[in-house]
């Protein structure tokens, strides 16, 4: 995003500020004023050229970002472009109707249905971490919630006397657990933001239920379905979040792509116990760059002085 800013010209000094006395005093303080804003614009258009900012043809332009997280970073942005026009004219007001028109036990037994179809993944990748704890709770969760829960659509798991909660999990942070880095940041669509390990991750547990169980989970009419829900039922959960993300934030790439980085690094140091699972913090504006700080000029520009209502009495220059 270019913000226009007037881009600072170097002008001569005057003889006054040489130190030559001038027959117009009022002339030369204000082209000493001139001077002195022009060199504190040039000093904050040098700093800023430092911070990853130019100013070209009278716009403030990004330079380019840090390219070691997001080598693709181009392709990534276009991608984001064409998925949030399709969001905004189609996926977006479609998510929100089925919000406001679908009832909420409705909506709530469809969102604890899918997630129940996730337990055995959850499952195997707690056995992968080392934890077979949770790997047997979520077990019982999955027990319960098929057979007393309706196929999932109650949660009873987590009600007394079971007290069983709900964790995500998948191949994806089994990786991020054992030390696989993330890769490039990708933004992908109908998938959105992921990494290369994320990516991968993802596929291995698309494969588990057709694998092991096969059955419906291999047929395009069962499947398709069940991912268009899916997708509708994530969107409309997170209707709030993307709408901070996208339409609150100065840049919307950056904020969606942070957000998701933070957020996936939450999620693995909780499978190491380092910190509790908390959302980062979503905020409405996302700076590049840190701000750059510099003296503002002793005086005001020329160009903003107030003019008085009577003329200004100079006395005259004695010159010896």
């Amino acid at each position: 995003m270019a913000l226009l800013a007037a881009a600072p010209q170097t002008l001569p000094e005057s003889d006054h500020a040489k130190g030559v006395p001038s027959a117009n005093p009022r002339a030369d303080a204000q082209a000493t004023i001139a001077v002195e804003s022009t060199r504190a614009a040039q000093r904050q258009a040098e700093a800023a050229k430092a911070a990853g900012i130019e100013v070209r043809d009278g716009d403030i332009l990004v330079l380019a970002r840090d390219k070691k997280g997001d080598p693709l970073q181009g392709a990534n942005v276009k991608a984001f472009g064409a998925t949030q026009a399709v969001d905004s004219a189609v996926v977006g007001p479609v998510a929100r109707v089925y919000k406001r028109k679908v009832p909420s036990p409705i909506r709530s037994g469809i969102h604890n249905f899918l997630y129940n179809l996730k337990e055995p993944i959850v499952f195997l990748n707690f056995l992968l971490q080392f934890k077979p704890g949770k790997a047997a709770e979520t077990a019982g969760r999955f027990a319960i919630n098929s057979t007393v829960g309706v196929a999932g659509v109650f949660d009873f798991a987590k009600r007394k006397p079971f007290r069983l909660p709900r964790r995500a999990n998948g191949f994806a942070d089994t990786l991020g657990y054992h030390g696989v880095k993330n890769g490039p940041f990708l933004f992908l669509p109908i998938v959105g933001p992921t990494t290369v390990r994320d990516l991968f991750g993802g596929f291995v547990d698309r494969l588990i239920l057709p694998a092991t169980v096969g059955g419906p989970f291999t047929k395009v009419t069962y499947t398709a379905p069940l991912g268009v829900l899916g997708a509708l039922d994530h969107r409309a959960d997170f209707d709030e979040t993307l709408a901070v993300l996208h339409d609150g934030s100065v840049d919307p790439y950056t904020a969606s792509r942070e957000f998701y980085l933070r957020r996936r690094q939450a999620e693995i140091d909780h499978l190491h116990g380092r910190d509790p699972v908390t959302p980062p913090p979503v905020v409405r504006t996302l700076p590049v760059v840190e701000p750059v700080t510099t003296p503002a000029p002793e005086v005001a520009p020329a160009a903003v002085l107030p003019v008085a209502a009577e003329p200004v009495a100079v006395p005259e220059t004695v010159t010896p």
